[in-house]
């Protein structure tokens, strides 16, 4: 890719051309998987963009996007940024009532809705949208497309012309010039508009990229929300180099996709490669006799294997030879189960435990991890084939320059660093300085070699009544490589000890049961029964050995259901929204320090 392509839809056009994928977008049909080559693509973006165009949109309008993960979006992103007009994206299955603020917050003048859901959310709410005035939809039903742009029309009667006007206004645009409004997700207050121009993006998608080695075939995957930055600036990174991007359209058909598309590169987030490594032990733990007792032998073999797999240290010939033979018989078969031809997995928007990475390079399955923010378009740094180190998070990308500050803080500045938060001045001062320099509210250190190893959240660090300080991540990570440990969150903010909320693995507990001949019926059974909390007090007290003791959750509670997107306890990227879950659970927590501590006043609302 050209240097001199430095706005999005410049570097849009630059790979369709220089590399003409005839798979450049690929989406699960009703039977198949289904492809759309580049110049189709190109041929639908300009003609969106014709339309968008003669609906009265120009530079520096709004335009929201509210669709998952599908080719679509893409199209919609860049028949947009094509006009110099700015996209909002909206997450696919985001509230009424976000939907409204995002939109009435930016002034989005057209909303691009993809099926018949979202499009009815929009309508709906019209009235409390002062500022829209069309709707584009696809895959919108009879009913519906009487009151909007029906997109399925717009690209049929695209034409060559549209086309070339399109490749004409592209380079028109300034790579300085705004690109896209990203709502952050709220975990610890309103959300705020992050603006990120062209070259924010552009700058970011070639950075953390140029140190992978890709070639024509390649497929990745792209299953978070594009409505984050993260999916979205890997999936430019993919487009622009020729890579086929795989859209999954639901979350829930990973599993399903990983199969199917088989692709060479995945980018996820930590709950992902938790959720992998959880689903390969109870497998294991639901082997029959003989075949258990190989897949045991070769997860120790892999553990064994850390320092040579994960860190490139020697191995002793016997080491190497036990490895090969169980790689045979169990570690290939955990890669198949991922579709057999991951290259590279990419993990980010929260620090992966150490021990899962390390496992993860022990049967073959290399993990890349980055650091970054939606502030930071994302990537601040990154690890890759040519340079990484297992237990960070990378280095720095090109352009990019960190620091931290005397408390740890880490302060970011360069081309990736955002304009601003839209309409919020005081707020942007707060965070970015007159000379560039972003706080980005997360504490870590740089190691001897310019690597960045992160700790924590600085808002999440816990004080305890006895004034340590308790970083929740690191504890819940080192929790949730056990298969009995589903998810965790710690708590004891300002309280004697620390204590944690955990969602049992109710498999793993299970399969354990059978073992000791005892059955449940129901969650709720298994998480009352004294048995269990026997077991999961030995697997705390066994995961949690190496802390400190202020660190060492000193009480638990065990809860049915995980954290969910839909309770608003997660993010897009299923990181923990701490203070909602500490409401949800109030009771709980105030019963786990109810014999030590006089009850605390409620929070007034």
């Amino acid at each position: 890719m050209g240097g001199e392509k430095s706005t999005l839809a410049e570097c849009f056009l630059d790979a369709v051309d220089r590399f003409a994928n005839a798979r450049a977008q690929m989406y699960r049909g009703a039977d198949t998987w289904q492809s759309i080559p580049a110049a189709e693509v190109l041929r639908r973006v300009a003609g969106l963009s014709a339309t968008l165009r003669e609906l009265g949109i120009k530079s520096g309008d709004r335009v929201g996007i509210f669709a998952p993960n599908c080719p679509e979006w893409h199209i919609a992103d860049f028949a947009t940024l094509g006009l110099g007009a700015v996209s909002v994206p909206v997450y696919f299955r985001e509230s009424p009532e976000r939907v409204v603020y995002i939109l009435r917050d930016s002034g989005a003048r057209i909303v691009f809705a993809v099926g018949d859901d979202r499009a009815q959310v929009v309508l709906a709410r019209r009235k409390d949208l002062p500022d829209l005035e069309k709707i584009v939809a696809a895959r919108a039903s009879a009913e519906i497309q009487k009151e909007v742009v029906r997109y399925e029309t717009v690209i049929a009667q695209a034409v060559d012309a549209q086309v070339i006007a399109y490749r004409q206004q592209a380079p028109k645009v300034d790579a300085k010039e705004l690109a896209t409004i990203i709502y952050t997700s709220g975990t610890t207050g309103e959300p705020k508009g992050v603006m990120l121009s062209h070259a924010n993006l552009t700058s970011n998608a070639r950075g953390f990229s140029e140190d992978f080695e890709t070639k024509p075939g390649d497929i990745a995957l792209s299953l978070l929300p594009l409505a984050h930055v993260y999916e979205r600036t890997v999936d430019y990174g993919s487009l622009f180099r020729g890579v086929s991007v795989a859209y999954v359209e639901q979350p829930e058909t990973v599993s399903q996709a990983l199969l199917e598309v088989r692709p060479t590169t995945v980018s996820a987030v930590p709950r992902l490669y938790e959720k992998v490594y959880a689903n390969i032990i109870e497998t294991g733990h639901r082997m029959p006799g003989a075949k258990k007792k190989i897949f045991d032998w070769a997860i120790e073999t892999a553990r064994e294997a850390i320092l040579w797999r994960a860190y490139g240290k020697s191995a002793a010939v016997g080491l190497r030879l036990r490895w090969q033979i169980a790689n045979a018989l169990v570690y290939s078969k955990i890669r198949a189960g991922v579709g057999g031809r991951i290259r590279t997995f990419s993990s980010g928007g929260a620090p992966l435990a150490p021990e899962l990475c390390e496992f993860f390079w022990s049967v073959g399955l290399p993990v890349y991890q980055g650091y970054g923010l939606t502030e930071t378009s994302p990537v601040v740094t990154f690890s890759s084939p040519k340079s990484n180190k297992v237990g960070t998070v990378g280095r720095p990308i090109p352009g990019v320059e960190i620091r931290t500050a005397q408390d740890g803080e880490i302060f970011v500045k360069g081309t990736c660093v955002m304009q601003g938060y839209y309409h919020k001045p005081e707020q942007t001062r707060e965070v970015l300085s007159a000379d560039g320099w972003l706080a980005t509210g997360d504490i870590g250190r740089i190691d001897e070699d310019g690597f960045l190893i992160i700790t924590d959240r600085k808002k999440e660090l816990l004080k305890t009544a006895g004034g340590k300080f308790v970083a929740p991540a690191p504890i819940e990570n080192l929790l949730k490589t056990s298969p009995l440990i589903s998810n965790a969150m710690v708590v004891g903010d300002g309280r004697k000890f620390v204590s944690v909320l955990i969602v049992p693995n109710f498999a793993g507990i299970e399969a354990e049961a059978r073992k000791a001949g005892k059955d449940f019926s129901t969650p709720q059974q298994a998480i009352n029964d004294s048995w269990v909390r026997e077991l999961i007090t030995q697997e705390v007290e066994r995961v949690t050995a190496s802390l400190a003791q202020y660190e060492k959750p000193k009480r638990f509670a065990l809860i049915e259901q995980d954290f969910t997107l839909a309770n608003g306890e997660v993010t897009y990227t299923l990181k923990l929204k701490r203070r909602i879950i500490e409401e949800h659970y109030r009771d709980t927590i105030a019963r786990m320090y109810a014999d030590v501590e006089e009850p605390r006043p409620q929070r007034a609302v």
